[in-house]
């Protein structure tokens, strides 16, 4: 029997069972929350409804995603975040809270993947190594203008000597590199 195809741009429908057994209308097939879970991380658009009433019941098919995925040894979820949204059940800013959280997760989206992007263009290594490499830098001079002497001895020319205004221009101008890529990031 073959499954029922979504038209382009409508979500996949699953139904739910009175036996708890979700059934993908689209492969004519049963599935499990981590089926459900997967299509999720996919992308994969779908809506669970009640098979004998037609309900939606996605939000507490999702809610039952998170609550297994909390209660299997990774949380990710911190408990006075969980401890704060219920704070916000019946409370003024709960019609507020859907729009905020998502607009938030968003953010947090496109900021994740401008970071992977930016990382993935930085030549000679990741981002967070070059970042370090100028934090370090950066620290070696400093230490070496306050205390003359104590600075890293590969890259000193005269182990007593403060580093040259070459050496700090050089450090100057990566700092502003990466004030821009960071900037970059932040829009």
């Amino acid at each position: 029997m073959a499954g029922k195809e979504s038209a382009p741009g409508e979500p996949i429908v699953i139904k739910k069972y009175a036996n708890r057994r979700l059934y993908n209308t689209q492969s004519s097939s049963y599935i499990t929350l981590d089926d459900l879970a997967k299509m999720t991380r996919d992308g994969v658009d779908f809506e669970v409804k009640d098979a004998k009433t037609g309900d939606d019941i996605t939000r507490s098919i999702l809610t039952q995603i998170i609550m297994e995925a909390e209660s299997g040894g990774a949380p990710m979820l911190p408990i006075s975040f969980l401890r704060q949204i219920i704070g916000m059940y019946g409370n003024s800013m709960q019609a507020v809270m859907p729009t905020y959280l998502e607009t938030a997760m968003q953010n947090f989206r496109e900021n994740q993947a401008k970071w992977q992007d930016a990382a993935k263009n930085t030549p000679g290594g990741s981002l967070l190594a070059k970042m370090h490499e100028t934090n370090m830098a950066m620290m070696r001079a400093a230490t070496e203008a306050f205390i003359p002497g104590t600075g890293s001895k590969q890259k000193d020319p005269a182990p007593d000597q403060p580093a040259t205004s070459d050496e700090l221009s050089a450090l100057r101008e990566q700092m502003a590199a990466m004030q821009e890529k960071l900037d970059q990031l932040g829009k």
